[in-house]
Parts: structure tokens; sequence; C-alpha cells
């Protein structure tokens, strides 16, 4: 079985979409096909009667996944809110868990990675009874935290950590993002304080609107030596 990678965050708006995108297209440039899933995208805008899910669009892209888009983002709404209650307010059916999995299945039995961007936190729920963490348990998905490095994460990251660990779901690390340009007194120091908080892997710090670097995607890739050791 290839690698499987869920792509979560503390909150929304963290920027999931742009390491999911940075991860998949390192992936792809070093020979390995990957496969990426959106499986409910919120938010979507509409043009021309269709809904367009523009971050699946974007993995799609970065990865030049060979799946339709169809395939790879089954659910879409227009309300900007998780999707069991996004389903709710636009009065259209809500995600269907089982065909989810079956369609990430699909995708990863062509592909060597398979990596799905979640919608908001590990707990957002997809329906009412389904969440993003059971997701993980369902298909085996690692989970790659993006923390938003600002003042005020430090609680929203161990507590998302300690509830993966609660799930049994394997973590691969968690990578600080700048969501904000201020190099704040926060932005300077939780890196060193969730080191003191968790024992969870640090991959990296992603500085404000610069690219993934080369030591996050090593981390990333390298993570998997003990990921196997958790397995076995």
């Amino acid at each position: 079985m290839g690698r499987r990678i869920l792509i979560t965050g503390t909150d929304t708006g963290v920027g999931k979409t742009m390491v999911g995108c940075a991860l998949a297209f390192a992936m792809k440039v070093r020979g390995l096909r990957v496969g990426v899933m959106k499986p409910a995208e919120t938010g979507c805008s509409t043009e021309t009667g269709e809904l367009i899910p523009a971050d699946a669009a974007a993995l799609k892209a970065s990865a030049s996944a060979p799946h339709p888009l169809e395939m790879i983002c089954p659910y879409r709404y227009v309300s900007p809110l998780a999707p069991a209650m996004a389903a709710e307010v636009d009065g259209i059916a809500p995600p269907d868990p089982a065909r989810i999995i079956s369609l990430c299945e699909g995708i990863a039995a062509e592909s060597d990675v398979l990596m799905v961007e979640g919608a908001g936190g590990i707990a957002v729920p997809i329906t009412w009874n389904f969440n993003y963490a059971d997701l993980a348990a369902a298909l085996g998905l690692e989970i790659i935290l993006v923390v938003a490095n600002r003042l005020g994460c430090l609680n929203v990251a161990v507590l998302s950590l300690a509830y993966a660990k609660s799930r049994n779901l394997a973590v691969c690390g968690y990578i600080l993002n700048d969501t904000e340009p201020e190099n704040s007194a926060a932005a300077r120091t939780n890196a060193a304080s969730l080191k003191r908080l968790t024992s969870v892997a640090a991959l990296g710090t992603v500085r404000y609107k610069q690219p993934l670097s080369l030591q996050i995607v090593n981390n990333v890739l390298q993570s998997r030596s003990s990921f196997d050791a958790q397995e076995s």
C-alpha cells in the first residue's frame, strides 16, 4: 500500500491548500504518482451554473493528477461552513462517507501517494456522525497538521494533536505557517513552545507567503520511517 496523508489544520484559513499543493508538487517532481482528494469543499463559487472547487482544482494541478475533478471533489457547497451544515443550509444532499471512502481507495490504488485535504480541523463534521478523524481511521491516513503561526495557536494545536492521539491516528507531524506578515513575539516563540508541549515531530515553519522549504519536504518524506515503526 502506498503512503496516505491527511492535510488538516487547527482552523480554517491556516494554509492547508498551500501546504498540500506544495507537497503534492514536490512528490510529483521526485517521480511519485500523487493522487489527491478534497472530499467536500465549501464556499465554492458558481460559474455557468456549476460549483467550482478552487482548492481541489489547485491540488489536481499541483499533482498533475489524472483523475477527473468530479472524482477528486465529489461534494461541493456554496455556504462557507462545515460540510454537514453547508449541506443543510444549501438544501442539498450531505456527503456520503461510504462513497468518499470508495473514491479515495480508487485513487489510492493508482497512486504512490494519496493526499487528502480536509475542511477546517480534524474534528470538523463531514456528516453529523462522521468527521475527518473518522475518515483518517477508515483509510489509514497519517496526519499532517497545519498550524497558523500566530497568537493563540498553542491551545488549538495541542488539542488537535491530542484528539488525533485519542483516536489512535498516525501523526506525521505539524507545520507552522506564518499567516500574518507581522513578526510578533508569538510567531517568534511558538515553535519553541510547541516543542516543549508535545512530542509530535515539528516538520518546520513556512515563512509568510514563502514556499515550503526543501527541509520541510525532506522532513515529511523522511517521516515515513517513524510512521512505519509505529505500525510494526
